[in-house]
């Protein structure tokens, strides 16, 4: 029985993508140049954003929900980690589960009255939410360590600064810790996709008249499909607020949304690779413009560019190609004497 599951050809691209996910995190920081510096710190928060854009590909890919409130919904998780902090010191791994459930709570809240809608019309009410989510942050602010709900400090107080987790003090330490929380979570949500809710949010990307007559409840696996990815992004909002301790509301403006969805449609939104594609483009290629000493708002040149690219030659994204790519290499090649034998 476990020869037939592990021959099953999805079962091993996850294993391989596990073995090579670890490989990354761990060794990573041991490169030349890459180390105890701004490329890591970089690429600590590119690998924190590819759980975001996880829960963008899976919606869209698998349901075909445009859900553009991402970002607002990873503030939700560095809210709701800061304040779960503050109010209680309970070890990181505790508050990052606890604002998980926090955010797949909220997004299934601000999510319910858009589930029967699809296309345009729930992009634009996404985005909406995404932009009353930045509105209430800016207003409310990050909790700092004061009381009350909002756990602000008021006066002369000094904002007091989450610390790390007890396994990722260090910024080498953080990027490990980083990584194999992103690829445990990846896996568990490609698991996920591999059983039976996976293949029914696949069937109701088919046709959702085609899903209700085989007597799928489309509503039911929508909003656990909203939880799911809810969860995963509250996942990335925790260890956002961990890498600094604290949090600024300028960093989730709604745009920001609309901008993570871009990298995922060039990433690949059929594929957990292309989600990881899709945070390197989000956080990484304005980093690289402004480091060469450009403005970094021309990553919306770069990534419109890259999106008509996608859109128009393949929209399985960077990630379909490399597979692809892949699936040629592995072919083998016929023997001179064989295509002779064929013609």
């Amino acid at each position: 029985m476990s020869q037939v599951f592990l021959a099953r050809t999805d079962v091993r691209g996850a294993l391989v993508g596990l073995a090579v996910g670890l490989v990354l995190a761990l060794g990573l920081p041991s490169l030349p140049g890459v180390g105890a510096g701004l490329a890591l710190r970089t690429l600590t928060v590119c690998a924190i954003y590819a759980l975001a854009a996880a829960g963008v590909g899976v919606l869209y890919g698998r349901l075909g929900l445009v859900s553009i409130m991402q970002v607002g919904l990873v503030a939700v998780g560095g809210w709701a980690t800061l304040r779960i902090y503050h109010a209680t010191h309970l070890p990181f791994e505790v508050v990052m589960i606890l604002a998980a459930l926090v955010t797949a709570v909220v997004g299934v809240l601000v999510g319910l009255p858009a589930l029967r809608l699809s296309g345009l019309s729930l992009a634009i009410v996404t985005l909406m939410v995404a932009g009353a989510l930045e509105v209430l942050v800016t207003y409310a602010g990050f909790p700092n360590g004061g009381d009350g709900f909002l756990g602000r400090v008021s006066g002369g107080t000094l904002a007091v600064i989450m610390p790390r987790p007890a396994l990722g003090q260090s910024d080498d330490d953080f990027f490990r810790y980083v990584g194999v929380v992103v690829v445990v979570v990846l896996l568990l949500l490609r698991w996920l996709l591999m059983v039976r809710p996976g293949r029914t949010w696949a069937a109701i990307r088919q046709g959702e008249a085609g899903a209700v007559s085989l007597g799928i409840n489309t509503v039911a696996h929508r909003l656990l499909a909203l939880a799911v990815t809810s969860a995963v992004t509250g996942v990335a909002g925790a260890l956002l607020a961990a890498s600094s301790g604290i949090l600024d509301p300028a960093s989730f403006k709604a745009q920001q949304s609309v901008l993570l969805f871009a990298t995922v449609l060039i990433g690949g939104a059929f594929s957990l690779l292309g989600a990881v594609v899709g945070g390197l483009f989000f956080y990484g290629l304005p980093q690289l413009l402004s480091t060469v000493g450009l403005d970094g708002n021309l990553v919306f040149v770069v990534l419109g560019l890259g999106l008509v690219q996608a859109i128009t030659t393949s929209q399985s994204g960077i990630a379909g190609q490399l597979g692809e790519l892949w699936r040629r290499l592995r072919r083998p090649r016929r023997r001179p004497q064989e295509r002779e034998v064929r013609a």
